[in-house]
């Protein structure tokens, strides 16, 4: 399982970086998700459903991501942890570099820890759990 998920997430790293260059692509990125899913943050806790609405909000995820000078994302580690056959968690590094017009740029890492599923060969996230993304983008004068 560990092999898989760590392409899965090279996929998605890849999906990622393309959206913030402005080649997004909502199907691809969106059949990375399962059918529902929860996320958990200090902000609270919110659920959803892959649909239309999800495509929408993440396509103005990446406009934002791009707004505010992200240039890339890139995997510093992963580390799976299975819960059984079908389910594991991902504990996923992450470091988000941006440029900045009147101040050198930055690299800020965080972690997100992803809950997925695989179900008929193909992983899917159905929930995550991160930080407090808008406390560090202040920390680093992002935002």
């Amino acid at each position: 399982m560990e092999a898989c998920i760590r392409r899965f997430f090279e996929r998605y790293e890849s999906f990622f970086n393309r959206s913030l260059a402005g080649d997004t692509d909502m199907k691809e990125v969106a059949a990375l998700y399962a059918s529902e899913f929860i996320a958990a943050s200090p902000a609270g806790v919110m659920t959803g459903k892959n649909d239309d609405q999800l495509k929408q909000v993440m396509a103005q995820g990446y406009e934002r991501y791009r707004a505010m000078g992200t240039k890339e994302m890139r995997i510093r580690d992963i580390r799976v942890s299975p819960m059984d056959e079908h389910h594991c968690v991902a504990h996923v590094a992450w470091t988000a570099h941006y440029a900045r017009k009147d101040r050198p740029d930055v690299a800020i890492d965080f972690d997100v820890h992803y809950f997925v599923q695989k179900l008929d060969g193909e992983p899917k996230v159905f929930g995550w759990v991160s930080g407090d993304e808008q406390a560090l983008l202040k920390e680093h004068g992002i935002v």
